[in-house]
């Protein structure tokens, strides 16, 4: 069964859903250890979470990137990852998703959260035909993540290194069996319509 264009697929239980960024040491590594961001963390930044794993590994070169060399496994409250998408707007404009140009800029700016559909990547962080959710958490909703919404923080830089080093000998089903389990996020109508999903 094709799997569909604009789908959330993630490793999520009854209560959580598990995102992804990657920080510098001195963000990351505090941050496993105890579970919140330290006080360097801007919270007056947007911060971006993703729910794909390899997309995370796109995004950071497999922890490889300056300034993202810590990756985290980041587990929220289902209910403050649903108030972020229910509370968000696509990153661009798209004609017949929004009544016009000026109706998307004035929700943009309301709006403290933002989406981008981006594609998936496989193991060679080829693209793929369907597409990823990035979402972007800027003023209340960074201030919520943060605050609110994180149930456990987890450094996953060795899991990357691992699967990586998979790939590269040539092992990609081994590669495969260590991938996080992500499977179709549950949503209603009501949750992705709003944005093009």
């Amino acid at each position: 069964m094709p799997v569909p264009k604009f789908e959330i697929r993630a490793l999520h239980t009854a209560s959580t859903v598990t995102v992804y960024q990657a920080y510098r040491p001195e963000i990351g590594l505090p941050a496993a250890r105890d579970g919140r961001f330290p006080s360097a963390w801007k919270r007056d930044r947007m911060t971006w979470i993703k729910p794909s794993f390899l997309w995370m590994m796109y995004r950071c070169g497999w922890a490889a990137k300056e300034g993202q060399e810590t990756v985290l496994a980041i587990e929220i409250s289902r209910e403050g990852f649903e108030w972020a998408l229910r509370n968000s707007c696509l990153s661009h404009y798209v004609p017949g998703l929004h009544a016009d140009r000026a109706s998307w800029k004035r929700d943009s700016k309301r709006s403290p959260a933002r989406v981008q559909w981006d594609p998936e990547r496989d193991l060679h962080l080829q693209p793929l035909a369907h597409r990823s959710l990035q979402l972007g958490l800027a003023g209340e909703a960074a201030r919520r993540f943060a605050d609110e919404w994180i149930v456990s923080v987890e450094d996953v830089t060795a899991l990357a290194r691992t699967v990586h080093a998979q790939v590269r000998g040539g092992k990609p089903d081994a590669a495969r069996e260590l991938l996080p389990v992500e499977r179709p996020y549950p949503t209603d109508d009501t949750l992705l319509a709003h944005l093009g999903a």
